[in-house]
C-alpha cells in the first residue's frame, strides 16, 4: 500500500467515524429531550458510519496481515483515535438513553 493510498484510508475512517460520532451525540440530545424514536434512528446512522469506518480500518489490516507495509504515519494514528472515541461515544450514548427513558418514564 503506497503511503497515498494509506493516506486515503486514514481520511476515510476519520470522516466516517467522525459521522458516527456525531450521530451518537444526537442521539444522547434528542434521548434528553424525550425523543426516543429519533434517538435510535440516530444511532442507527451512527452504526452504519460505525460499519463503513471498520471496513475501512479492515482495508489497512489485510495489507498489513498479507505482508505489506504500510508506513507509519501521525495520520493513521490520528485516524485510529477518531474511531476508537466514536466506538466509545457509541456505548456512553446508549447507556444515557437507557437512563433518560428511565428518567422520563417516572
Amino acid at each position: 500500500m503506497t503511503k497515498k493510498e494509506a493516506q486515503e484510508v486514514a481520511f476515510q475512517l476519520i470522516s466516517f467515524a467522525g459521522d458516527a460520532f456525531s450521530y451518537f451525540y444526537k442521539a444522547v440530545e434528542e434521548s434528553r429531550n424525550g425523543n426516543f424514536e429519533e434517538s435510535d434512528r440516530q444511532i442507527t446512522k451512527g452504526e452504519e458510519q460505525l460499519t463503513n469506518a471498520h471496513n475501512a480500518q479492515t482495508k489497512l489490516l489485510v495489507e498489513e496481515s498479507q505482508g505489506k507495509d504500510i508506513e507509519y504515519s501521525i495520520l493513521l494514528v490520528h485516524a485510529q483515535d477518531h474511531l476508537t472515541m466514536a466506538i466509545l461515544y457509541e456505548r456512553i450514548a446508549k447507556e444515557f438513553m437507557i437512563l433518560y427513558k428511565e428518567k422520563l418514564a417516572k
